[in-house]
């Protein structure tokens, strides 16, 4: 089906702007937007929001209780085992619990991923709260040009709230007829739909778990859309005449399509290949030399491209898969810990990639959303804790952006230099 046969036919969406009334009401309700981060790329459509990787017990009560009106929370569960990812749910339910009323939860991650929501349900004491399947996010790619693909929905019996429904008929009414503990799948074509809903959800006395796209964060939050950012908003506040770093862990043919556009197209960069099975049949022999690699590059003045091999490597079962991604995250964090100098500017490129470096390779544990290079394309502003404070950060999702977006993100940054 194409997106004119899709949308064609739907009613008009409404003219009125709710962006201010569902801020004053969030506001209002003293309430704290909890969002449950799958790897980094859910802050896309926010600005000026912390954003915590360190999940202990104390750090948590310590940030929910000063009350922001909204805070990431990275799990990083795209890059954990269905097991894994319900025992860190749970925990995470568990310490929320505490917090009750004075916290909306929302799961932030694609489709594809376990929904955990049962899970916290429990651990957050509301097992008969209906969860709300929300997974409209304009900068994903079911709906592009003409072309839509139908997204994997929950099993189970569900529920829906229609585009009919939220551009001309009354949302608030359809959340208070929700069964307890029903699924609903809310459609959504745009932030202006996604924002009847949250009006509607602010106004509602129910409690409802969310499981959602990263457009949906910003409609429920009350932020209003804003321009990516300019150069000189992501440059140091200090000179700095070494090159950039670009690390590079996805493998999809969208990745990998942006870096070949890249390297064809710019002199100032020098692209350096981690082959996988070369570090698979010897770790040391492999890393060393690249190491050396990056520092002199970017001590240069040149961007270090750090990629995987793009051959592609199916492991037998979904354990080996996991393995073998943890076996390229820890060597790229390894690269990432020995390069001495501080790059102009750092792109991470794939989710669990970026996750990995932030935490594991720079030490962030508290980071603040600055805004979108390009949409679709998180950039946070490093804390003081990490290797290099107040650096710019740039997420770079595996599957987002045209052929050159990765080379036009390039060239934003080196003219910030």
């Amino acid at each position: 089906m194409t997106t004119s046969e899709l949308l064609g036919n739907l009613p008009p969406e409404s003219e009125k702007d709710l962006v201010g009334e569902i801020h004053d009401l969030l506001r209002e309700s003293k309430k704290t937007l909890v969002i449950l981060d799958a790897d980094p790329s859910g802050t896309q459509s926010v600005f000026d929001v912390p954003v915590l990787t360190d999940l202990s017990p104390q750090t948590l009560r310590d940030a929910i209780d000063e009350a922001p009106p909204i805070i990431f929370l990275l799990t990083n569960s795209h890059a954990l085992t269905a097991k894994a990812s319900a025992i860190l749910h749970q925990e995470l339910g568990n310490i929320l619990k505490e917090f009750e009323d004075d916290v909306i939860v929302i799961s932030r991650a694609d489709a594809s991923l376990p929904l955990d929501t049962d899970t916290l349900c429990d651990a957050l004491g509301i097992p008969d709260a209906p969860t709300l399947f929300i997974p409209f996010c304009k900068t994903h790619h079911q709906i592009e040009g003409e072309t839509t693909t139908p997204l994997p929905h929950p099993e189970g019996e569900l529920h829906s709230i229609s585009i009919e429904d939220l551009r001309t008929g009354d949302p608030a009414e359809k959340l208070a007829s929700l069964p307890a503990g029903s699924t609903c799948l809310v459609n959504a074509a745009s932030l202006r739909d996604l924002n009847a809903l949250s009006l509607a959800l602010l106004k509602s006395d129910r409690r409802f778990l969310i499981r959602s796209g990263s457009s949906f964060v910003q409609s429920l939050a009350g932020i209003v859309s804003r321009p990516p950012l300019d150069a000189w908003q992501m440059q140091d506040l200090d000179p700095n005449p070494n090159g950039g770093l670009i690390v590079i862990g996805s493998n999809s043919q969208t990745t990998s399509d942006q870096l070949e556009h890249l390297t064809k197209n710019s002199d100032k960069v020098v692209p350096l290949e981690l082959s996988i099975p070369a570090l698979l049949e010897n770790p040391d022999e492999t890393l060393f030399p690249l190491s050396a690699q990056l520092n002199q590059t970017i001590e240069s003045g040149k961007t270090a491209i750090l990629f995987t091999s793009r051959e592609c490597i199916t492991p037998p079962d979904d354990a080996s898969r996991l393995s073998l991604s943890d076996t390229i995250s820890r060597a790229l964090v390894s690269l990432v810990q020995s390069v001495i100098a501080r790059p102009s500017y750092f792109i991470t490129k794939g989710g669990s990639t970026a996750s990995a470096i932030a935490t594991d390779a720079l030490g962030v544990k508290e980071a603040m959303a600055l805004g979108q290079i390009l949409p679709g394309v998180p950039v946070w502003t490093l804390g003081n804790e990490t290797r290099h404070p107040g650096l710019a950060y740039i997420i770079f999702p595996g599957e987002i952006g045209s052929e050159d977006a990765l080379t036009q993100a390039h060239e934003k940054l080196t003219t910030a230099l």
